[in-house]
Order: C-alpha cells, then sequence, then structure tokens
C-alpha cells in the first residue's frame, strides 16, 4: 500500500484540495499524510481558522493523518517551505510518495527544471540577479525561462512550489516519489468565486467581505465550519501593528540587524514608515518594494515581533523539523501512528506538555533546539489568537489531537 504525503496550507481547506485527494485515491489505495502548516502561513497572514479546525477540515475530506509544519519552516519562502516539509515526511520512515499540485502537467520538464535551478551556472546566474535588486521569482524566472513556454510556466505559483518540491527531493535524495497532480479549478490569486473549484484567496476575500458563500462551494466540514464562524473570530493582523510598534520602539539597531530577512538597511526603512503606518497591511506596503515583494515583508514583520534572529533561523534550518506534531486523524490514520513511532526518526507528539511546558517555555536559556522550534509554534497559535476579537479557547499546551470517526 502506497503512503502518500501531501504538503499544504488548507486555508481553508477547499474543494481543489479535495479533487487532489480523490485523484491519489483513483490511482491507488492510499493512505494520506497531510503536513499543514499552524497559525500563520508561508504569506506571513494569520490562518483564517485555527490548525485544529483546519485539520478537522482535512481529515473528514479524506486525509487520515494532518501533521503540523512547525511555524520556522511553514512562515518561510517556497524554497524553505518546501524543504522543511519534505525532510518531515521524509523522517516519518514510512512514506512512499509525495503529490504536490501545479499547473502544468509535465513532470518530466519540471523536473528538468528543478535540476537546472542547482546547476552552478544557474546559481552563479540567480546570485548576480538578485544583487541588481530583482526579487528571488524575478531572478529564478530570468534564469530559467529561456523560451515563451517556460516563461509562462515560471508565472504560475504552483509550478514554482512544485519545483522546489523536486529539487527538495533532489538535494535530500529522497526515496519519496513525485505524484504530480494538475491544478483544476479557478487561478491561486483569483478573488472572484468560480464554482466548482474556487480558489483559497476567493473564499477569505469573501468571508471578510461577509458575502455568502454556496453550500456547494465547499467540502462539508469546511462548510460547517465557516458557518459557525463569527466576524469577530476572523484574524485581524492589524491588531498586530501596535505590539509591533511597540517592539521597534524598544529595540537597539544592532538587535533589529540580527532578525532574520533584515539585511541592507531595510530595518532603516521598516523603522521610518512604521512611524506613521495607521495599519499592519499598510506598513507592510509601505515597506514593500522591487527587490522585497509583499509576502516576504509581512514575514520579516512577523520575525521582528517574534525576535527571530539570523542566528535562530540558521540552526532551524540546518536541523530541519525535530518533531512530527498530530493535529488530527481518521480511524485509518491511527493506524499509522504505530509504524511511524517504530520507523520515525522523529518524535511523534501527541501531547505538548510532554515535550515543553508553559514554565519551560519562559525561561531565557536552557531550552534544547526541539524545544525552541516547538516554543515558536505554541507562540504562533497564541499571537494569532491575539487578532482575532473573540479568540479560541484552544492552545497548543490543552488542546488534543482531533479523532474524526470518518471511515474511508
Amino acid at each position: 500500500m502506497e503512503i502518500t504525503g501531501i504538503i499544504a496550507e488548507y486555508n481553508p481547506f477547499h474543494l481543489g484540495h479535495r479533487y487532489q485527494i480523490e485523484k491519489i485515491q483513483e490511482q491507488n489505495d492510499s493512505l494520506i499524510i497531510a503536513v499543514m502548516s499552524g497559525s500563520f502561513t508561508q504569506r506571513g497572514e494569520a490562518a483564517i481558522l485555527d490548525k485544529w479546525q483546519r485539520a478537522q477540515c482535512a481529515v473528514e475530506s479524506g486525509c487520515d493523518l494532518v501533521l503540523e509544519l512547525p511555524f520556522v519552516f511553514a512562515c518561510r519562502s517556497a524554497q524553505d517551505f518546501a524543504r522543511g516539509g519534505v525532510t518531515l515526511l521524509q523522517r516519518l520512515g514510512i512514506v512512499t510518495q509525495l503529490a504536490f499540485g501545479a499547473e502544468s502537467p509535465d513532470l518530466a520538464r519540471l523536473q528538468q527544471l528543478a535540476a537546472q535551478m542547482d546547476a552552478p551556472a544557474s546559481q552563479q546566474a540567480l546570485h548576480e540577479a538578485i544583487t541588481t535588486g530583482q526579487s528571488y521569482a524575478q531572478a529564478l524566472s530570468q534564469v530559467l525561462a529561456i523560451d515563451k513556454d517556460t516563461a509562462h510556466l515560471m508565472q504560475q505559483p504552483n509550478n514554482i512550489l512544485a519545483l522546489e518540491y523536486l529539487r527538495s527531493l533532489r538535494q535530500l535524495e529522497s526515496p519519496l516519489k513525485p505524484l504530480l497532480i494538475q491544478r483544476q479549478g479557478a487561478g491561486y490569486h483569483e478573488k472572484s468565486l468560480h464554482a466548482p473549484l474556487a480558489s483559497a484567496t476567493a473564499i477569505r476575500q469573501a468571508l471578510y467581505q461577509q458575502e455568502a458563500i454556496p453550500a456547494n462551494f465547499l467540502p462539508p466540514a469546511t462548510c460547517q465550519s465557516i458557518d459557525q464562524l463569527q466576524t469577530s473570530q476572523l484574524p485581524q493582523m492589524d491588531r498586530l501593528l501596535l505590539p509591533l510598534q511597540v517592539r521597534l520602539l524598544n529595540s537597539q539597531l544592532a538587535e533589529l540587524r540580527s532578525c532574520y530577512g533584515i539585511n541592507e538597511g531595510l530595518e532603516n526603512r521598516i523603522l521610518d514608515r512604521s512611524k506613521t503606518a495607521a495599519t499592519w497591511r499598510e506598513l507592510a506596503q509601505a515597506v514593500t518594494s522591487k527587490r522585497y515583494p509583499s509576502s516576504r515583508i509581512a514575514r520579516t514583520l512577523l520575525y521582528l515581533l517574534l525576535g527571530l534572529t539570523k542566528a535562530d533561523m540558521a540552526a532551524f534550518t540546518a536541523a530541519g523539523p525535530l518533531y512530527a506534531r498530530l493535529l488530527a486523524a481518521s480511524p485509518r490514520g491511527k493506524t499509522l501512528l504505530r509504524p511511524i513511532k517504530e520507523h520515525s526518526s522523529i518524535p511523534l507528539i501527541t501531547k505538548t506538555s510532554q515535550y515543553l511546558t508553559t514554565n519551560k517555555r519562559r525561561e531565557a536559556h536552557g531550552l534544547t533546539l526541539l524545544e525552541q522550534m516547538l516554543s515558536l509554534d505554541t507562540i504562533a497559535t497564541e499571537l494569532r489568537n491575539l487578532t482575532c476579537q473573540l479568540p479560541t479557547e484552544r492552545n497548543d499546551f490543552q488542546q488534543s489531537p482531533i479523532f474524526s470517526n470518518r471511515w474511508q
């Protein structure tokens, strides 16, 4: 039997995600393990539903296990997000293939481009393009897009992420087989609701604008979670602006410069813009430039708020995910827990307090790297709560994994 890994955000879980699961199940009798972002996404935004709600929606809709991708990989660039997810799945010791979506159906072409990305000449060209002021994505497109077809391919976000998955598989010499599933439905950035496969962006926008979302636009589990969602429970990143401004006021320049994501005087631009910004989004947009896209700036603002340094992130990156945190499981998924414990090179965490307590988290020194990584996950959960006018009562120290009764 295949055991298929998926790396996702499920923000929220929608019909496109269910389509991907159905295509996996059509090909073989596979159990599915999803590694999912926790409280914040790759774009530096608080997830629309908390991680247990999103994990439960995924399990009720076809996944068998949902594990949390640690914050220090979930809230990162595409290459770090991909590498963190692939490493976690590989370390479980039981996953046989990695499924991912892309706009392009041509796996061989994507594999060729992924290999080309790591060629010394490409790396040198990338470095030179970035030093001229281009973002990583712009530089990558310039280096690889040698013809019109490739240029079009490089403009599509899921293709870029697919390349990073394939690149991670190569770099890690992973035994996981790639399983490409062509993406269907609305585009990644499409903001209008279109049946039957509306984008997550469109769904989130509709929620914030208090527009009715037809029931047939969402899987039943997600529909139920969203129906119960009050406007006061929607995360508002603007609620983090004042804490960030206070942090900036109390920080020395050397401290700001040590923060991950800060270089080339970016701290001065953030300090200057933070004095007049009325909202979190306004600050992020004011700092955004051709070189520093909005998603990178949004992540950097979070790193500043959390005090995440370059040294911290270098240590986390070198170590990779140090645990598998269980969020939800189906009855079939529960049968995987013992094999994971037997074959995994990292611990399977079902109870946070066995590895970290609130008192331990507050110690300034003495935390192991695993405890530091897990600490940031728990802080991210509480930080997301601060973005909600009516926060959830769930927290990492008291919430148990969700065990669904759904049988395939």
